[in-house]
């Protein structure tokens, strides 16, 4: 029974705050153990050699657009495609090949709770500088994200922060600060949205690098009253302030519980207070340790994204080396997930959502593209127990009686064993 467990736990941390397991990796993790494995995982060492092999797309500030219709609009338009593209598969890469992919597995998440899409923001590098600011600080001090966000480029132009002056405040970037990003629903009321949106004023944004600049005539310095405090806040003082609620500890930790265990039951009241000097690391940490990530209810089901680089991992596939990286756009964007551009200021659905019956059919069609290109020698080179075999190559904790059925009755046909198995309901939810 403890075997089961094990495998169990040790699936769920591979899974979920990593990105799957690469070949081998999965059946040494449980041969070592669930302490070992969850060490071992958890670590984010200085050099990541799996990183260091991927080049930075090297963006660069492509300037205002030229006028509508001229030949340089084109060109430009062009470009912009081009970065969009190089952005997206290097982040794809960094996701694939990380041998420690923590941090990688943070900045996705933060990405999804800080949604900023690129269909707003346009250009690729204020897009980029958002996506490094979320990795460094993504297992750091909460407090510290917070505020690096509430002046970044890319977010206060997709939530209109930038129009935000004294004369008129835009409440937009305000209430979602509260509501998305720091306190949740019924935690602030409809006056502190307005004092929030005056904090906020003043900030100016270069909308082809994400420069921000503050310009005080425009900025409301008037005592505002906030959750209880008087100030002149500004941006980062009213970060600092908000996040130091109690309420804060709460909504962040219920996040991360959310995303990393379960959709569907309370983040525990001791990670809650654990988690006081917002240091993320400590509470992802605390997270990994938790007795619930043995209990079997709660099972996760991978995002698109999620799903396509454990795919990855797991072929041994770089997706920026795939024959047709707009094969990979298609694809990903059929299925309802592209990295950098969220449907809203909500990000993502979640767990059930993407497990509809067109999600089946692009997801079997992604997955045969993926087996054409991938290595398949796990597979040629399984063992007997096939089944086990598969279980162990993809990190999945076990297989159910139609699965095995299913690939019984492809025995002796590598490729069909492996695209069952990546398609297999155990692998696209992790148990």
């Amino acid at each position: 029974m403890r075997a089961v467990h094990d495998r169990l736990v040790i699936s769920r941390l591979v899974h979920r705050f990593s990105f799957g397991p690469k070949p081998g990796q999965y059946e040494y993790l449980v041969r070592e153990g669930v302490t070992t494995a969850r060490n071992r995982l958890l670590r984010t060492p200085a050099h990541d050699a799996g990183l260091a092999s991927v080049v930075d797309p090297g963006l660069v500030d492509l300037g205002p657009f030229p006028p509508s219709k001229s030949t340089a609009r084109a060109i430009f338009q062009q470009a912009l495609s081009q970065q969009f593209s190089a952005m997206t598969l290097w982040w794809l890469d960094r996701m694939v090949l990380a041998d420690y992919p923590l941090i990688e597995r943070m900045t996705w998440f933060w990405h999804g709770h800080w949604a900023t899409s690129i269909s707003k923001v346009v250009y690729p590098l204020p897009m980029k500088v958002q996506n490094e600011t979320m990795r460094l600080y993504g297992l750091g001090s909460f407090a510290g994200l917070a505020r690096a966000m509430v002046v970044d480029g890319a977010l206060i132009y997709w939530l209109d922060g930038q129009l935000n002056v004294a004369q008129a405040p835009n409440e937009n970037l305000g209430r979602e600060f509260m509501e998305l990003f720091t306190l949740g629903v019924g935690n602030y009321s409809e006056d502190d949205v307005k004092a929030v949106a005056a904090a906020f004023t003043g900030y100016r944004v270069t909308t082809s690098n994400g420069l921000v600049t503050f310009q005080p005539s425009v900025h409301d310095y008037s005592p505002l009253a906030i959750l209880g405090a008087t100030a002149p806040f500004v941006a980062p003082s009213l970060s600092d302030y908000v996040v130091s609620l109690d309420a804060n500890a709460a909504f962040v930790a219920q996040r991360l519980w959310f995303r990393f265990v379960s959709t569907t039951t309370s983040v525990p009241t001791t990670l809650v207070k654990g988690f006081a000097n917002r240091d993320v690391r400590s509470l992802v940490e605390a997270i990994a340790r938790h007795p619930a990530m043995k209990d079997p209810r709660h099972a996760q089901a991978k995002s698109p994204v999620e799903w396509f680089v454990s795919a990855c991992r797991a072929l041994q596939i770089t997706p920026s080396n795939l024959p047709s990286t707009v094969t990979v756009a298609n694809y990903l964007s059929l299925m309802g997930q592209v990295p950098f551009a969220p449907p809203s200021v909500g990000g993502w659905p979640y767990d059930e959502a993407w497990l509809t019956a067109a999600s089946f059919q692009y997801r079997l069609a992604f997955a045969t593209y993926l087996v054409k290109n991938g290595d398949l020698s796990p597979v040629v080179n399984a063992s007997n127990d096939v089944n086990r075999s598969l279980a162990n190559w993809l990190g999945v904790a076990k297989w159910s009686p139609r699965t095995t059925q299913a690939f019984s009755e492809a025995q002796g046909d590598p490729a069909r064993l492996a695209l069952l198995a990546l398609c297999a309901p155990e692998y696209v939810v992790n148990a």
